[in-house]
């Protein structure tokens, strides 16, 4: 089996995309899959697009590359479209339209949650072949190894959350808030607060303790040494973040919006924008349950990667039925929408 990722892999610290192309790439080479980043050979099994947008450094083919690779090399390459974007989590209003005309040229589609899914639905998208895999941190890195659960008062309760991207939706209304707090007594006394990444240009903590982006290792040994793992994203299409923090042993204090109650709920309390310091409380009070039940968090890369070759594995299988129905026309209406877009 040949496989071709449409990606170009980033290092360093980078987002949680591209640890998800690592985790898969390491995964599929370990059961002796040939696995390329590019469409150069006549012989691809399957093509996984990720990102269709080329201006992106990540991005290593879109959806004219793969159309042209059907046309004029292997039309019996199967294309799988990963999609865990949208314009609802930044404010955008150009991504959701992109990545419904990319999907023209794909078999099957994975979204990387259910919310996710609905919302391409509701919007157009016309591909019905699909399913939901949710993404998944590596446990080799982000585990509990070293991790000392909250002894309880009078030390703090600390709170700990990381972001690659710096929107303001990643949640930095919530994390300025918490900041503010975090000047009053009665919250430094029993909370910290440690952001570690990327931040909107200008903003500046004064209370809470502020990390350049780290990865890895590096990133994992951060934040072991905390006690809940805080995400206030907005409209997070399907992040990885939460994963890295619950599986180094953190219970979830997560944001009731996008996909955090999916990857979230049984393994921390939820928030909105009305309740935060309750639930900030409800925590502290109820955190030696949570914790316990940390060890058990689903959302690792191995199942992640299992349920992507399982699927490789069942659509490689039915491949003559899949080519059978392929709607050839519709690359025809990804040309013409292509056209009139530029």
């Amino acid at each position: 089996m040949k496989i071709s990722i449409g990606m170009t892999l980033q290092q360093g610290a980078w987002g949680g995309g591209n640890q998800f192309g690592y985790a898969l790439t390491k995964y599929l080479k370990q059961k002796g899959i040939n696995v390329c980043f590019d469409l150069s050979a006549p012989d691809i099994d399957l093509i996984l697009l990720t990102e269709p947008r080329k201006n992106l450094a990540i991005s290593a083919f879109n959806d004219v590359d793969i159309v042209k690779y059907l046309y004029t090399k292997n039309k019996r390459a199967l294309v799988v479209h990963r999609i865990n974007e949208c314009d609802e989590r930044k404010g955008t209003i150009d991504v959701n339209r992109r990545l419904i005309r990319a999907n023209l040229c794909a078999d099957y589609t994975v979204f990387v949650a259910s919310w996710l899914r609905e919302l391409f639905l509701k919007q157009g998208l016309a591909n019905g072949s699909s399913t939901v895999i949710l993404n998944g941190s590596d446990r080799d890195i982000f585990n509990p190894k070293g991790h000392e659960r909250w002894a309880g008062r009078p030390e703090r309760l600390q709170f700990v959350t990381h972001h690659w991207g710096a929107n303001w939706l990643k949640g930095f209304d919530i994390y300025q808030r918490f900041d503010q707090m975090l000047g009053k007594d009665e919250y430094k006394e029993r909370f910290s607060f440690t952001y570690i990444g990327n931040l909107p240009e200008g903003f500046e903590f004064k209370n809470a303790r502020y990390v350049l982006p780290k990865h890895g290792i590096e990133l994992a040994d951060l934040l072991r040494h905390h006690h809940v793992y805080l995400t206030a994203s907005q409209n997070e299409p399907g992040g990885n973040h939460q994963n890295e923090g619950a599986n180094c042993g953190l219970p979830l204090l997560f944001r009731e919006s996008g996909c955090m109650p999916e990857y979230c709920t049984g393994y921390g309390i939820s928030f909105n924008e009305n309740n935060f310091e309750q639930k900030l409380h409800e925590m502290a009070d109820t955190y030696d349950i949570w914790a316990g039940k940390m060890k058990n968090y689903p959302h690792t890369a191995d199942r992640m990667c299992e349920q992507y070759h399982q699927l490789f594995n069942m659509l490689l299988n039915n491949r003559d039925k899949i080519l059978a129905r392929r709607k050839w026309s519709r690359h025809l209406l990804w040309l013409a929408t292509t056209i009139v877009s530029r």
